[in-house]
């Protein structure tokens, strides 16, 4: 008999560190690698079988359930590839600013249970607010305790940059101050570069210098150009900002016009500022219909919508979901996170490409340097590399030089404060 085999037994273990207890049930699953495993049957009516493993640190007690009146010992669980790789992995430290609010409440759960970084790769998480948030972010460590989830191997809280910035594989910077009623735009990029001049400066002191960095909070582009001049000795490369809801926007659009699941719809465009002067682009997006990859003009059919009501759409949907619900895009921004850190773990596929708020250096399309623009890049190892070649017509010109004008112009009000 198999301990691959369900029917055989059931198996329920605990982790217990200084942040968590964790329980496992039917870890019969990590097993399924293993080959020649095997369970031995003790003719005994009565024993207890206590197997204690080292875990990363860790002590795991396995009990081993009866079955068919036998007592089930279980051999040789350590020598899976699985366990050691799923268990023994160095975890992954990952930094969520702004982890009281409501962005990060739906982000937590797919990053701690594995969806951006790896099913096999164990994650600390560091949580950052402002200290009057500290008891709301009590409350978060203690469902993300509640989820027993497996890959989280400890949760931190705290309100002080250096205990936030230690060591990091990665930052997601989700805090930012947001626009109140009656604020000036220069008070608002104020505001924010004092922030982020300062989260830069903590990246700088105390972050792994491989560290990848992605800002989230508002205005990002801008916040993320600040925030990597004032980490001078982390590659410039390493800093990003979210424009990927922005293209899972257009993409769905395309994908519901068409009538076709959105996984059909590749290669869609953000250009330029996370802003509504962003330009969605679809001259060079593909949608499969029937098995073929159409152009989206071809299968659309419909060209005064691509380049009006659906180019609005995008632009203005952050608007419209918070006229709707009366609360901005948390849900669908926690999702577009997930899928920029994972590309940038895990790679892009053959032939697609993704948006991604990146550094305008000696780019091909005529952007202005420094300045954090979107482009689509291809991604591999870890390094993100622009798409080059694509053929750029009067139309679209036109919208990507509008919205990179008003990012030089954030740009340079934003490095006055800088400097103060």
């Amino acid at each position: 008999m198999c301990i691959t085999n369900p029917a055989c037994c059931t198996v329920f273990g605990t982790i217990t560190d200084r942040t968590m207890r964790v329980s496992y049930t039917n870890i019969w699953y990590y097993c399924l690698w293993l080959k020649d495993f095997r369970l031995h049957f003790p003719r005994a009516t009565s024993f207890a079988a206590h197997a204690y493993k080292r875990l990363t640190g860790h002590l795991v007690t396995t009990l081993i359930s009866r079955n068919r009146g036998d007592l089930l010992l279980l051999e040789q669980w350590e020598d899976s590839p699985s366990y050691h790789t799923k268990m023994s992995a160095e975890p992954v430290r990952v930094l969520v600013t702004g982890a009281a609010g409501q962005i990060a409440y739906s982000l937590l759960f797919g990053i701690a249970k594995g969806d951006v970084f790896g099913k096999d790769q164990p994650i600390t998480l560091i949580l950052l607010d402002i200290t009057p948030m500290l008891p709301v972010l009590d409350g978060v460590v203690m469902e993300l305790q509640d989820c027993a989830l497996p890959l989280l191997r400890e949760v931190i809280p705290t309100d002080k940059e250096e205990v936030a910035f230690k060591d990091l594989d990665a930052a997601i910077l989700v805090g930012s101050m947001p626009r109140r009623e009656g604020m000036e735009r220069k008070d608002l990029l104020k505001a924010n570069v004092a922030i982020f001049k300062s989260q830069g400066a903590a990246l700088e002191k105390y972050a792994k210098k491989t560290v990848k960095v992605l800002v989230v909070g508002n205005p990002a582009n801008t916040n993320c150009l600040i925030a990597a001049k004032s980490a001078p000795s982390i590659p410039k490369e390493n800093f990003s900002c979210l424009t990927r809801l922005d293209h899972n926007r257009a993409r769905s659009q395309v994908a519901m016009r068409c009538g076709v699941p959105a996984t059909q719809v590749k290669n869609v465009i953000i250009w330029g500022n996370h802003s509504s002067t962003q330009y969605p682009d679809v001259h060079h997006c593909k949608v499969n219909m029937a098995g073929s990859d159409l152009a989206c003009f071809d299968a659309v059919k419909d060209d005064d919508w691509l380049k009006g009501a659906f180019i609005s759409t995008v632009q203005q949907r952050g608007a419209a979901v918070i006229a709707a619900r009366k609360l901005s895009s948390a849900m669908s921004a926690a999702k577009a996170i997930c899928d920029h850190m994972r590309d940038i773990w895990s790679g892009t596929p053959q032939g697609e490409f993704v948006s991604m708020g990146v550094y305008s250096s000696s780019n091909s399309y005529g952007v202005a340097e420094d300045l954090i623009y979107s482009f689509p890049v291809h991604i591999k190892d870890k390094q993100w590399k622009i798409v080059d070649g694509l053929a750029i017509n009067d139309f679209s010109r036109g919208k990507m030089d509008a919205t990179a004008a008003e990012l030089v112009e954030e740009r340079d009000t934003a490095v006055t404060f800088l400097s103060a």
